[in-house]
């Protein structure tokens, strides 16, 4: 028997893997130390752990270690990075590149700029019924660059409808233009072979939380060479990590994912496989159990991330499904902007009408979910829209 509540929300926030805790353990109670003390040995021993964890950090996505800034998350790292090189960059020019789709840590971000008088242009993606929805026109891309361009962001994996950014095609783009260009890789990395060279990336964010490590923990690739990137910090107070990113590091969570992206590349090939099964079964028993629901985003190929599935099921508010579902934790869009009772801006700028927007559940599998959690799910979710038509008038 299935051991409920069944957690498939792993785009909002991963279960943290028992060997990451056990990791972080000693540096709540051994190396407890200030890793920028330097006059002791519980200084030494922590720095040495927070190094240790950089350099596996920076294998996992092919970088180096002074390569690395490490942050409290990936918000705190899109907002370094874009804010970070636009300000650096503004007497080059002051226009920046973006998609429609984005993050909101990425989207606000970008907003607060317009209002310091740079402009930003944002580009849509293919909608529902074109090619591979979500994706960007790389033809559009060219054609939205200035020469008073600085910096284009653009979302490796995103974190609604599941679609993979043909991103080293847009790298090829910027570095032919001669612009930065950053990508929030916050549901890529750990999930999807992610490589800052292959994918001519400058600037590259990512968080713990989304590979089964610790909250409050994050990452920032900030390319050295060709082109070597500067950055204006965000606040001041110490100049660590090479003046970027000033304040006391955390040692632990540091750590914690240092092992958690460590065991996410080893076991990513194997995992992917299992996790698409189980996405392909949860997929068609619904299919096969209901009428009238819809897949949302691109198809379930190696075009959406392994564990993302969203769906639309009709004459049903998502709302009230997932309230209809106490022992199935899923998501009716971002878990970043729950808050916002107004439509995911990702699902229209698919082309979704309102009504198909607020009808759509996103589930998302992940290292802890099992076959017996799938049943489960299907029996749920299609008992929870058969009672909630049926009251319809």
């Amino acid at each position: 028997m299935v051991a409920t509540p069944v957690y498939m929300d792993n785009h909002a926030t991963t279960r943290v893997d028992p060997r990451v805790v056990d990791a972080m353990v000693p540096l709540f109670a051994e190396q407890y130390g200030n890793p920028s003390s330097t006059s002791h040995v519980f200084g030494w021993d922590s720095r040495a752990a927070v190094e240790k964890a950089r350099v596996e950090v920076a294998r996992a996505i092919g970088a180096t270690e002074r390569e690395i800034v490490f942050t409290s998350g990936a918000t705190e790292s899109n907002n370094l990075a874009i804010r970070g090189a636009a300000h650096r960059l503004q007497r080059k020019g002051q226009h920046l590149v973006s998609v429609v789709s984005e993050h909101r840590a990425v989207l606000d971000c970008m907003a607060r700029l317009g209002r310091e008088g740079y402009e930003v242009t944002m580009i849509p993606v293919a909608l529902q019924d074109e090619g591979c929805p979500g994706r960007i026109d790389l033809q559009q891309l060219e054609e939205a660059i200035r020469p008073e361009t600085t910096l284009v962001s653009v979302m490796l994996a995103n974190n609604e409808s599941g679609v993979l950014q043909q991103l080293g095609q847009v790298g090829q783009v910027c570095k032919q233009k001669g612009v930065l260009l950053h990508s929030d890789a916050t549901q890529a990395v750990g999930r999807v072979d992610v490589d800052v060279e292959s994918l001519q990336v400058d600037l590259l964010s990512f968080s713990a939380h989304k590979f089964y490590g610790p909250k409050g923990v994050g990452g920032l690739y900030v390319r050295r060479a060709n082109p070597q990137v500067r950055l204006e910090p965000l606040f001041e107070g110490g100049g660590h990590e090479q003046g970027r990113r000033s304040g006391t590091l955390n040692a632990p969570g540091i750590v914690g994912m240092g092992v958690a992206l460590g065991i996410a590349v080893a076991e990513m090939e194997s995992e992917a496989i299992r996790i698409r099964g189980l996405r392909g079964q949860l997929h068609e028993g619904i299919q096969d159990a209901l009428e009238r629901v819809q897949l949302n985003g691109p198809p379930l190929d190696e075009s959406r991330l392994p564990g993302n599935l969203n769906m639309s099921f009709l004459d049903v508010d998502g709302e009230a499904l997932m309230m209809s579902m106490k022992d199935l934790a899923v998501s009716s869009g971002s878990a970043c902007t729950s808050v916002d009772p107004e439509p995911s801006h990702v699902l229209r700028a698919l082309g979704l009408s309102d009504d198909e927007t607020r009808a759509s559940l996103r589930f998302g599998l992940g290292r802890f979910n099992t076959v017996e959690d799938v049943e489960f799910a299907i029996e749920q979710v299609s008992g929870a829209v058969e009672r909630l038509r049926r009251m319809r008038p």
